[in-house]
C-alpha cells in the first residue's frame, strides 16, 4: 500500500471556479465575523487558477454583489458594461432576421450585467480568498473520494509521475490524503467525482436526467473600426438545423477584442454531426464574418455545460460534503448563464457549513442546505425557469421560444405547467444508415479552422507518458458497437480530435484515443451512446491552459 502524506483542514474545497472560491471566501469571512480558526483549502486540477475557466461571458452580478459588495474598489477585473443586446434568428448562410425584444424572454436582456473574461474573474477571486487565509492549491487534481462509515472525510489528489502501465517512474510522488469535517466538490459540469456522489448516495432519484450543451469560445483580436465595445450578440438557427437545439454568440469586449462562439446541445440525433464544423461555418454568416474579416484568432476553448435545470438537480448534500454549482447544474439556461448561480450556490454551502461546525453534532450531513436553498432567490430563479429547456426540446425552436417568451415576460415563469424532458442526452442518436451524412466545407484558416490548430491555441498538453485518463469500459465497444450502429460519433463530436478511427496492419478497423489532445469538455463521457468512455483526472496540471477564457 501506498504511504501518504496527510493533511488535515475544516473543509477542502474541490474546484477553484466560482462555485468553490465564493464557497471558501464566505466561510473565511464568517470565521473572521466570529473570530475563530478555521482551515480552509481549495484544491484546483489547473496549472493556475482560471487556466481550466471556460465561460463565455456575461456576467450578473447579484451573487458578487453580495459576496464582496466593495468589489469595483477592489479591482475586479469586471468593467465592460454591456451596451447593446442584438437577437437574430438565423435563416441561412447569407440572412437573419433581427428580433425585437418585446419577442424575446426577458431573460436575454442584459441591461446592468457584464462582460468578462471569467478565468480572470476567477484568478481575482483566488487572490481575495488568499488574502482571508485561504490556502489555495494549483495543480493538483483531486484523483479519489476518502469514505469511511459511508461518510466522505476528504479527498486523495493524484499521484504524479506515473507511467503509461501504471508504474512509478523515476520522479513519481505519491497524491496526498486531504481530509476535511466537511467536503464541498465545485468541479464544474460533469465533474468526475460529482458523478460517483450521484450514484453513491442516490442523489439523482426521481429526478430528469441532466442534460448538456456542448459549448465552442474563441476570442479573436479586431481592427478599431470592426469593435463595438459592450455590444452583446445572441443568435438562434441556422447553422444548426430544425430538430437540432443551441445557440451562437459575440461579444464585444474590452481591447478591441471580441468573444465568438455556438452552444450544442447534446441531444442532437444525427451521428454525423460534428459540433466543431457547425461552429466552423458559422462563422461565415455575414453577422459574425462582417466584425471577424481581417481580425486575429488568439484563443480557442471548448466545454460542456449542465443546463438540464430545475428539473434535473440532485439532492445537493450527503453525509460529510455537498455538490455546488455546475458539478450539481445550477446553471439557468433560461439566462445561458450559470456564473451568479454558482458563486450563490457556494455561498449558501458556506452558510450551511458553518452552521453545523457551530453545531454540537460531529456527523451533521448538511441537512439544512436544502432549507437555505428554498429560502434563497437562487431556487426561485431555477424555478421560473424549470420549463425553458423542456419546451424547446418538446415543441421546437418556434413554438418552444413563443410559450418561453409568454411565460418569462407575462408570467415570471408562473405558468401552472410542468414540463420534463425524461431521455438522456446518450440515448438520442439514430443509426447511421438512418442518418444523412453532412459534408462540411473544408476550413480556408482565415474565418475557419481545424481542430489541431484549434487545440495548440488552447495551449493544451498532459504528460505523454502517463495513464490515458480517458477509460474505457470495454475496448470493444468502439469497432463492434458504436462503428457499426452510428459510424462511431466520437470522431466527430469530441471538439479537439482526440478520437480517430484508423486501419490496424491487417486493415482492420481500430479506435485510437489522442489523450494528448483533450482540452478537458467532458463531451465524450456525456454523448457516448454505449457509455463506455470515462472521463478522470490526468496528472495534475494538465489539460488546457486559457490565459482569457
Amino acid at each position: 500500500m501506498v504511504e501518504r502524506e496527510t493533511m488535515e483542514f475544516d473543509v477542502v474545497v474541490v474546484g477553484a471556479g466560482p462555485a468553490g472560491l465564493s464557497c471558501a471566501i464566505r466561510l473565511a469571512q464568517q470565521a473572521q465575523e466570529k473570530e475563530q480558526e478555521l482551515m480552509i483549502c481549495v484544491v484546483e486540477k489547473g496549472s493556475e487558477v482560471g487556466a481550466h475557466i471556460l465561460s463565455g461571458a456575461v456576467f450578473e452580478t447579484k451573487a458578487l454583489d453580495e459576496l464582496l459588495p466593495d468589489w469595483k474598489k477592489m479591482g475586479a477585473p469586471i468593467t465592460t458594461k454591456v451596451t447593446q443586446d442584438d437577437i437574430y434568428l438565423f435563416k441561412d448562410e447569407q440572412k437573419a432576421l433581427s428580433i425585437p425584444h418585446i419577442a424575446v424572454p426577458k431573460t436575454f436582456k442584459n441591461h446592468g450585467n457584464y462582460i468578462v473574461s471569467m478565468g480572470n474573474v476567477c484568478r481575482w477571486l483566488a487572490e481575495q480568498a488568499e488574502n482571508l487565509g485561504v490556502e489555495v492549491f494549483p495543480g493538483f487534481s483531486a484523483h479519489s473520494i476518502i469514505c469511511e462509515d459511508n461518510q466522505i472525510k476528504g479527498i486523495v489528489t493524484g499521484d504524479m509521475g506515473v507511467d503509461n502501465n501504471g508504474q512509478p517512474k523515476d520522479s513519481y510522488m505519491p497524491g496526498m490524503e486531504l481530509r476535511a469535517k466537511y467536503t464541498v466538490f465545485a468541479e464544474g459540469c460533469r465533474g468526475h467525482l460529482g458523478k460517483q456522489l450521484i450514484k453513491q448516495f442516490k442523489l439523482d432519484e426521481n429526478t430528469s436526467p441532466q442534460h448538456y450543451g456542448l459549448g465552442f469560445k474563441e476570442i479573436w483580436q479586431v481592427p478599431p473600426e470592426q469593435h463595438k465595445e459592450g455590444t452583446v450578440v445572441h443568435g438562434t438557427g441556422w447553422p444548426l438545423t430544425s430538430d437540432t437545439h443551441g445557440g451562437s454568440f459575440m461579444y464585444h469586449a474590452e481591447n478591441n477584442q471580441v468573444v465568438v462562439g455556438l452552444i450544442v446541445d447534446l441531444n442532437y440525433s444525427n451521428p454525423y454531426l460534428s459540433p466543431f464544423d457547425e461552429f466552423q461555418r458559422m462563422k461565415h454568416h455575414p453577422v459574425f464574418k462582417n466584425t471577424l474579416q481581417g481580425a486575429e484568432r488568439v484563443s480557442y476553448g471548448a466545454r460542456a455545460i449542465a443546463k438540464g435545470g430545475f428539473h434535473s438537480l440532485p439532492k445537493m448534500h450527503f453525509p460529510g460534503g455537498l455538490l455546488v454549482g455546475c458539478d450539481a447544474g445550477t446553471l439557468n439556461f433560461a439566462k445561458i448563464k450559470g456564473n451568479h448561480t454558482a458563486m450563490k450556490s457556494g455561498m449558501i454551502a458556506a452558510d450551511s457549513i458553518i452552521e453545523a461546525l457551530a453545531s454540537e453534532s460531529p456527523a451533521s450531513d448538511l441537512s439544512t442546505f436544502t432549507e437555505k436553498f428554498k429560502s434563497s432567490w437562487l431556487y426561485d430563479e431555477l424555478y421560473q425557469s424549470r420549463n425553458f429547456g423542456p419546451v424547446m426540446h418538446k415543441f421546437g425552436k418556434i413554438i418552444g421560444g413563443a410559450y418561453n417568451t409568454l411565460d418569462q415576460n407575462l408570467f415570471s415563469g408562473a405558468l401552472p405547467f410542468t414540463f420534463k424532458d425524461n431521455l438522456a442526452d446518450h440515448d438520442t442518436l439514430e443509426s447511421a444508415r438512418d442518418s444523412i451524412k453532412i459534408d462540411y466545407p473544408k476550413p480556408d484558416g482565415t474565418l475557419s479552422f481545424d481542430k489541431l490548430s484549434s487545440v495548440f491555441l488552447s495551449n493544451t498538453n498532459h504528460e505523454e507518458s502517463q495513464p490515458c485518463h480517458l477509460q474505457l469500459h470495454d475496448p470493444v465497444i468502439p469497432i463492434k458497437v458504436n462503428l457499426a450502429q452510428f459510424d462511431e460519433p466520437a470522431q466527430r463530436y469530441c471538439p479537439a480530435g482526440v478520437y480517430e478511427i484508423t486501419e490496424n496492419d491487417s486493415n482492420e478497423p481500430q479506435f485510437v484515443i489522442n489523450a494528448q489532445n483533450c482540452v478537458h469538455c467532458k463531451t465524450c463521457d456525456i454523448k457516448d451512446p454505449s457509455q463506455n468512455i470515462t472521463w478522470v483526472t490526468p496528472e495534475g496540471a494538465g489539460g488546457p491552459n486559457y490565459p482569457n477564457m
